[in-house]
């Protein structure tokens, strides 16, 4: 118990590494997702098809597959050779996760009923209007619940980041459990790293709750 509450502060430390990794590709995700499910209904088929294609390729790979092309294959081919490796991995985690969100927002954006679509077509709006200001706002809110899965996902999947040089909380619990004396201290630090990865996909799906919440009232 000793070595791990001497071990505090680098443990709050990598924990605040995940918070960062989450939080940065995160909005970064979400800000890649709205253009990416832009693209998907778009109706240039050529723009669509990047969309598709895109979603095909990101979803239907392993996230240890885009780290690796990240962060080691980049910088072979001088891409991202000096960028730093918090910003590898939040790069990595926003291609992988995109896609994950473009498919959240598709799905509310198909329970938008036709009707909204054409209603601002007809009031004189473009297909970037009516997505911006129509459609995509309406399906946001559909689209929260899963949307809470995708990030809640991506919480968990900053843990890849530790087997690429990023110290964060998986990393920080293999390098203090080699100075742990036994295994009933070794399990006491599993459960003080569970412990912070629940806190915040706790935090996530009660901000999510109460979101939900208030535009349900704001209806």
């Amino acid at each position: 118990m000793d070595v791990i509450w001497d071990s505090r502060d680098v443990i709050l430390k990598s924990f605040w590494l995940t918070v960062q990794l989450l939080v940065i590709s995160g909005v970064a995700s979400m800000v890649v997702g709205t253009f990416l499910v832009t693209a998907r209904v778009s109706p240039i088929p050529v723009v669509r098809g990047v969309g598709v294609t895109y979603v095909s390729i990101f979803r239907n790979i392993p996230l240890l597959m885009v780290f690796v092309l990240v962060v080691e294959g980049a910088p072979r081919i001088g891409l991202m050779a000096d960028v730093p490796f918090l910003l590898k991995g939040c790069i990595a985690l926003t291609i992988y996760t995109s896609a994950f969100v473009c498919e959240a927002l598709r799905a509310g954006v198909n329970s938008v009923s036709l009707g909204q679509a054409e209603a601002a077509r007809s009031i004189g709006l473009t297909f970037r209007q009516s997505m911006g200001q129509v459609i995509l706002p309406q399906a946001t809110r559909a689209a929260l619940p899963p949307l809470t899965s995708v990030f809640i996902a991506l919480a968990k999947n900053t843990s890849v980041a530790a087997g690429f040089g990023l110290v964060e909380a998986t990393a920080r619990f293999k390098s203090v459990k080699k100075f742990v004396p036994g295994e009933a201290d070794t399990l006491v630090l599993f459960a003080v790293i569970a412990l912070g990865y629940i806190i915040i996909v706790e935090v996530m799906s009660f901000g999510s709750n109460r979101l939900e919440r208030r535009w349900r009232l704001a209806r």
